[in-house]
């Protein structure tokens, strides 16, 4: 009877391969949707990038075009108060009277009784003050225009600038601060083609400006160049020696296990407490001058350290052991293993993970602010010790400024500064795969 009762339980207990037969199904179900989790999550990162980008590039593109007016300029010696042609009595002419009889001129059609003085300002206040910086080139540059009457496109206001925009996406357009009477001024100039938009040059050549038409990035690009070049200068020698040393060199004890250890913290440290380390040695204790691009670019080495020595130490770590026992057989010494056969190989993977850092470094803002790299400047920096914003700054103080015109100048630097990124991050791969195949 046991064995009958033995011989029943072996026959209905299944097989391996029934049992495998039994889960298949239900293991590629939970295959598929570790796929689709996968996808989605992709998706969903895609999804956000493309809103960011929309979103920016929707807001910043109008930044890189401006907004021009055509007046007829009567270039008299008189209105100019100039006596003698020289460059510096150029320099120093009235052209605000040169420009404002060009205004009162060009309305004098639709005006039909003299101008109130409030009328006066409101019309004059349509083309921007640094149109007469424009005026003083062209004269200083042909001085043979004065005394006649030339054509010129001048600088809009912000205020107009907007409004024209804003009237090629509806009819109604933005008229924001704009009068009934300034929107009749500027609509009669539309009508008559002597408004025009043109390529904003001006917002890649100056320096920032409380104006928003003549506000630009050069300065806060220049302040950035100069903090990426004394950071590469400085992390970048340090921190491959740091990471040789410690991994070809340095011995095995609870020393160097505390310095590791201590390397892997610094690494994720919130980027203000280098900030306040910087404030406290560089200003405090060295009492160097604050928002110069020197300053800044030491405290960007401080923070890009930690991440370039332990790229580099995972860097060394992958080249083979046997490259180094074969170069010993050839009798290389222990300095010649590390310069001819360890740091080259390990190059690639070296330099993807500095310039990752350097890129990081590039988008701090919370450090510089606490060095005083938030401070207005308008003159673009001709060296390390000259004063200086950055374009990280640059963005957080047009994103905070009250008027319309600086938010489609916000996204444009944004729009600017991931370029450089992108760029950053390409010359990485780039170097990887150019320095990968040479070995």
């Amino acid at each position: 009877m046991r064995k009958m009762n033995h011989k029943s339980a072996t026959r209905q207990q299944p097989s391996t391969i029934e049992l495998v037969n039994r889960n298949l199904a239900k293991r590629k179900r939970a295959e598929w949707r570790f796929r689709v989790y996968g996808i989605g999550a992709i998706l969903f990162g895609f999804v956000c990038l493309l809103i960011l980008f929309t979103d920016i590039v929707g807001k910043g593109h109008g930044a890189f075009f401006k907004t021009q007016i055509q007046l007829q300029l009567s270039l008299d010696s008189e209105s100019l108060q100039v006596t003698n042609p020289s460059s510096e009595q150029l320099e120093n002419a009235n052209y605000d009277a040169v420009i404002e009889n060009a205004l009162l001129t060009d309305n004098s059609a639709l005006m039909a009784s003299e101008l109130s003085a409030l009328d006066k300002r409101q019309l004059l206040s349509l083309v921007s003050t640094g149109a007469v910086y424009d005026l003083q080139k062209m004269l200083i540059d042909t001085p043979e225009q004065l005394n006649h009457e030339v054509s010129m496109w001048l600088t809009a206001d912000d205020d107009v600038d907007n409004y024209v925009k804003s009237r090629t996406r509806n009819e109604q357009g933005f008229s924001g601060r704009l009068t009934e009477q300034q929107q009749k001024w500027v609509d009669r100039w539309l009508e008559q083609g002597q408004i025009r938009q043109t390529f904003n040059t001006t917002f890649f050549t100056s320096g920032d400006s409380r104006e928003p038409e003549q506000a630009g990035i050069r300065g806060a690009l220049m302040g950035s160049l100069y903090m990426l070049l004394v950071t590469i200068g400085l992390s970048f020698p340090i921190g491959i020696s740091a990471a040789v040393y410690l991994e070809e060199y340095a011995p095995r004890n609870r020393l160097t296990d505390f310095i590791e250890v201590n390397i892997n913290n610094l690494a994720a440290v919130p980027s203000i407490i280098f900030g306040l380390l910087g404030l406290a040695i560089f200003i405090g204790f060295f009492d160097m001058p604050r928002s110069i691009p020197l300053v800044g670019g030491l405290v960007l080495t401080l923070m890009t350290l930690p991440t370039i020595i332990i790229s580099s130490r995972a860097a060394i770590k992958a080249v083979p052991q046997s490259i180094r026992d074969a170069a010993y057989g050839l009798g290389a010494s222990k300095m010649q293993v590390v310069l001819h056969h360890v740091v080259p190989l390990a190059m690639p993977g070296m330099l993807t993970g500095a310039i990752i850092g350097f890129a990081q470094a590039l988008g701090e803002t919370a450090p510089l602010l606490m060095i005083g790299m938030v401070a207005f400047i308008v003159d673009v920096p001709a060296d390390l010790l000259d004063p200086a914003s950055a374009l990280p700054v640059q963005i957080f103080l047009w994103a905070d400024s009250p008027e319309r015109a600086f938010i489609e100048r916000t996204s444009a630097a944004i729009m600017v500064l991931l370029a450089f990124l992108i760029a950053m991050n390409g010359l990485a791969v780039w170097l990887r795969h150019r320095l990968g195949r040479g070995h």
